[in-house]
């Protein structure tokens, strides 16, 4: 990891994301660093490079709560006081649909560590991809058939994506670096997702166990909005219908639901650690890339509280495989090679993608087991 390229990520989130210039003010809230969650060293980047910018800074450690809360009336006012406000800390994801968030447009960091924020995934030019992302959401929402399918045998398809008016947006917080599109409602959707290694937590309430391992790829079946049953290894489908049902309990919800989904759209995310090291951090830092797709259930809302993930999938909008074996191809999205020649630095990204999404020794998605 270079200095210049930390440097570069740090501007690329206070200037190109955040529209800060000096005399700016800017908060950034931390979460406690004995978390093991975000390493001190991106902090340090990100708090140095906006003081070297000129920018007056708010440093506060924020008290992480697992299962999520309203954020202080105190941080509330020190967050309308500054011009941006900056989370590295998980809390901004537990409020990233909080519609209370929109007029003060706090940023959520996901890149995770020093060496992710240098990295191509913090680098790459915002504005690229937030014109990547509209255009892939046009897409979407132009489309007439959608049908996505992975090498272990998930099969779906339904509708082009029926997004609400207000959906262009997505989430009240914006996120840095931007890397997935907009969620795809399941009204209409139906078929099978092959959840392979283990079922996991979504970022909104962090539980335990969060992570609930499989021996084999568990099918999960539904239609539109509904779970309708799990098959594989008895063992797993067990441990599935105990899992989904203690979630429900425990936060008085309807478990057996899905919501939506979407896939990662930037290639430079990488997460180098098995996931099974750290089912929370990886659940929050390895879902950009397109090698992988999640899935919003257990709950009549996004995120939802639990989430299935898929390595590799192939999504085809009306016979165009846009994403083959979880290889996103921008030069099939409308738009998307007028962006790449606009954003070179975002084209080398395309070129040279991250492979490592968390995978275990044998290359799928795995429990620690």
């Amino acid at each position: 990891m270079q200095q210049s390229d930390l440097r570069l990520g740090a501007e690329n989130l206070l200037i190109t994301c955040g529209g800060l210039s000096a005399g700016g003010r800017v908060l950034v809230l931390q979460e406690e660093p004995g978390n093991d969650y975000y390493d001190q060293d991106i902090v340090d980047a990100v708090v140095e490079t906006a003081r070297d910018l000129g920018l007056q800074v708010d440093l506060r450690t924020l008290p992480f709560a697992p299962l999520g809360r309203t954020i202080s009336s105190d941080h509330v006012e020190a967050m309308k006081q500054a011009d941006r406000t900056i989370f590295l800390s998980r809390s901004g994801d537990q409020i990233r649909f909080d519609a209370s968030m929109a007029g003060i447009r706090p940023i959520m960091c996901y890149a995770l560590d020093a060496k992710m924020l240098a990295s191509s995934f913090g680098r790459a030019h915002y504005s690229g991809f937030i014109a990547l992302k509209n255009a892939v959401n046009a897409m979407f929402a132009e489309a007439g058939e959608i049908r996505v399918t992975c090498p272990l045998g998930t099969d779906f398809s339904g509708p082009g994506a029926a997004y609400a008016p207000t959906s262009a947006a997505d989430v009240s917080v914006t996120r840095f670096p931007l890397s997935v599109f907009a969620p795809v409602p399941a009204s209409g959707f139906s078929g099978v997702v092959m959840q392979d290694g283990f079922l996991v937590g979504t970022g909104s309430k962090f539980y335990a166990p969060y992570g609930c391992e499989l021996r084999e790829p568990l099918a999960v079946h539904f239609d539109n909005t509904r779970l309708t049953h799990f098959s594989g290894h008895e063992m797993d489908v067990h441990c599935a219908q105990m899992h989904y049902e203690k979630v429900g309990r425990m936060f008085d919800l309807d478990p057996l639901t899905m919501h939506s989904w979407h896939a990662g759209i930037h290639p430079g995310c990488a997460y180098t650690l098995p996931a099974a090291n750290n089912f929370e951090r990886w659940s929050g830092g390895a879902f950009g890339n397109p090698r992988l797709m999640h899935f919003h259930t257990c709950g009549h809302y996004a995120p939802g509280e639990i989430s299935l993930n898929v390595l590799d999938p192939t999504i085809t909008l009306d016979g165009v495989a846009v994403w083959k074996d979880g290889v996103l191809d921008p030069a099939l999205v409308p738009g998307g090679a007028e962006i790449l020649a606009q954003y070179p630095c975002i084209k080398t990204v395309f070129d040279t993608p991250a492979q490592e999404v968390g995978q275990g020794p044998n290359g799928r998605l795995m429990g620690a087991a």
